[in-house]
């Protein structure tokens, strides 16, 4: 997608080398954005291999709430392995505490938790929510088919009293859904954004969240955008993303559910992605 290259070559272009908590710099400009229109194909690069399975799996797991790193691990996807949370191990970035880190499952109320459960009390991943909380995720499929126009339909993974807890405080912390014209748009805000390793998962995770809203509440697919914060590069990523900045684009592919019954029970086996052909994957290290 052009879209994700020219936010790169900004980047590099006027980026600011920039210190951070992962010990590793960053080149980094304040606030970017990406829009792209669904009608042209999935948003899944095809100037490198970004691996649906894993975006798929980890969207499945937000939006059943899930807070245990061992169902990712049951479907063999590792992208949250090396954080916990801070209730059970206090975040550091020296060997030990970060094999600590590895081994630890609780991941605290993250991202899908607060999607389901926002303002109920988080006491453990094997523990049911205290008090009442505000089921967001339903709450705005409901709005959806009932008041399609509704300017009101935001979910937040931003919860300030519980931001302590959580493995990573959300980067991107907050969605919203606009219906203009029978087609369903999503736009999502993200406050830290690593350019190289997570914005693809990034977008394919809100363009996959887009496909099944429009599913649940039968309209067209739309636009995806999203509106970035703290947008960066990390420096020992530069190399490899220009190199992929010079492989030719390629079309993209096309995202299918034929089995769907509510978001609900969606599984990410059920969704298939037909078409896609990109360049090999690029290894990028991950900072923690």
């Amino acid at each position: 997608m052009k879209a994700y290259l020219d936010i790169v070559q900004r980047i590099l272009d006027e980026g600011s080398r920039k210190q951070n908590r992962t010990g590793v710099d960053a080149l980094t400009v304040a606030g970017a954005m990406f829009e792209h229109d669904m009608a042209e194909g999935f948003p899944l690069l095809s100037t490198k291999k970004v691996p649906f399975r894993l975006v798929a799996s980890e969207l499945e797991f937000f939006i059943r709430g899930i807070t245990d790193k061992e169902w990712l691990r049951g479907q063999n996807n590792h992208i949250w392995d090396e954080w916990c949370s801070g209730d059970a191990v206090p975040y550091a970035n020296d060997g030990q505490t970060r094999a600590k880190m590895m081994a630890e499952r609780e991941l605290g109320p993250i991202y899908g938790w607060q999607w389901r459960n926002f303002g109920a009390r988080y006491v453990s991943h094997g523990s049911a929510p205290q008090g009442t909380g505000v089921d967001q995720l339903r709450r705005l499929a409901d709005t959806l088919k009932k008041d399609p126009d509704s300017r009101r339909m935001l979910v937040s993974a931003w919860n300030p009293l519980d931001l302590s807890r959580m493995a990573l405080p959300p980067c991107h912390y907050a969605f919203q859904v606009t219906v203009i014209g029978g087609r369903l748009n999503l736009l999502w805000n993200q406050r830290s954004v690593d350019v190289a390793l997570g914005l693809p998962f990034n977008i394919a995770s809100y363009g996959c969240l887009l496909h099944l809203l429009a599913k649940e509440a039968g309209l067209g697919e739309g636009r995806l955008i999203g509106f970035l914060g703290d947008t960066h590069i990390y420096v020992n990523h530069v190399d490899a993303i220009r190199e992929q900045l010079g492989r030719p684009l390629r079309p993209l592919p096309r995202i299918s559910t034929e089995k769907f019954s509510s978001i609900f029970d969606w599984h990410y086996t059920d969704t298939a992605i037909a078409g896609y052909d990109p360049h090999p994957a690029i290894k990028f290290e991950i900072a923690v």
